[in-house]
């Protein structure tokens, strides 16, 4: 599989680190704008990448291209993603998936009408703890309590108290805790339980944008709390907890370095499965595979976790009075 990058910004070296690890997925192109030029010839050297661009629309005239990965701000997610679908490439589109639920909408009804795969580069979905985790729901018993804590002081917001909005604090462009961090611990609990029937979302906000919030997801037999924030920090921490024992990370949710099943009957065991260190190896091994294999079926089933995703952001921006760019 031959991919184009569109993008060259900082989680794009970890990308190309992880693609490095895979066989036949080869980065051939990458895109950017005049300004990012120094950043893409570097990219290239150090990455051996063939083609580089300054235009969007002309790599993806490259008919040599297979797939286009996504690493442009939030609110354009939806304009590059649609963009490439429609010229019937495969994409990898960064986390969070697009600025609304409409636009993730229409973006998995595209990929199903030209035949690709549209897929959310969302970390921790693939990882061998996050398989381990799901194993060992059923021996917690009845869920009680689920809390993931994502707390990372940015650099950003030091600026951002002075006034310079980078995209990240910016409500123009899709930023804040909730979509930047929150994101991850809502996938992960989506990926495990599903749909909530009810949310709700207590953000602390300056300047209209949620610096750091907690998310309250209620469940038809238990409550879940995910918080985030990018205006202070303290440890991080997952727990699943049932009746008959817990899970335990203390690891952030895009990562998921380790985890730990603490049964009520004494029993303790301790996992480290993610042995790749490169984070993003797992969730472009299951894209790879998804294509090869033309699973429709495994990318149907990660789509629509991504347009649940989409809702609960929707709802709790709505909530907080976040603007929600259409």
């Amino acid at each position: 599989m031959k991919i184009g990058i569109a993008g060259a910004g900082s989680i794009v070296p970890e990308f190309l680190k992880a693609a490095a690890r895979l066989e036949n997925f080869n980065v051939i192109a990458i895109c950017g704008r005049i300004s990012s030029k120094e950043k893409l010839n570097q990219l290239s050297n150090e990455y051996s990448i063939n083609k580089m661009y300054l235009d969007y629309d002309e790599m993806l005239n490259d008919t040599e291209i297979d797939a286009i990965y996504i690493a442009v701000p939030n609110h354009v997610h939806y304009e590059y993603a649609r963009k490439a679908l429609q010229k019937q490439k495969h994409v990898i589109l960064e986390k969070p998936f697009t600025s609304n639920y409409e636009q993730a909408v229409e973006l998995a009804e595209l990929s199903m009408k030209e035949n690709v795969i549209l897929f959310e580069a969302i970390t921790n979905q693939y990882y061998p703890n996050f398989i381990k985790i799901k194993e060992h729901i059923p021996d917690l018993g009845a869920i009680k309590i689920v809390q993931m804590n994502y707390t990372q002081y940015s650099k950003r917001y030091d600026q951002f108290k002075q006034g310079v909005i980078l995209p990240v604090f910016d409500p123009e462009m899709s930023g804040g805790a909730l979509m930047d961090l929150n994101v991850y611990n809502i996938h992960l609990v989506a990926g495990l339980f599903g749909e909530p029937s009810k949310i709700s979302y207590h953000a602390n906000i300056e300047r209209n944008i949620d610096t750091s919030g907690i998310l309250i997801l209620e469940y038809p037999t238990f409550q879940c709390v995910c918080i985030a924030a990018k205006d202070c920090e303290a440890p991080v921490s997952m727990s699943i907890q049932g009746d008959k024992g817990y899970l335990y990370s203390a690891s952030p949710t895009n990562v998921m370095h380790d985890v730990s099943f603490h049964g009520n009957d004494g029993r303790e065991v301790n996992y480290e499965l993610n042995h790749i260190p490169d984070r993003f190896y797992y969730e472009l091994e299951a894209f790879q595979q998804i294509v090869a294999n033309q699973d429709t079926k495994l990318s149907h089933e990660k789509l629509n976790q991504s347009l649940l995703v989409m809702k609960i952001l929707d709802e709790a921006r709505r909530q907080a009075g976040i603007r929600i760019l259409k």
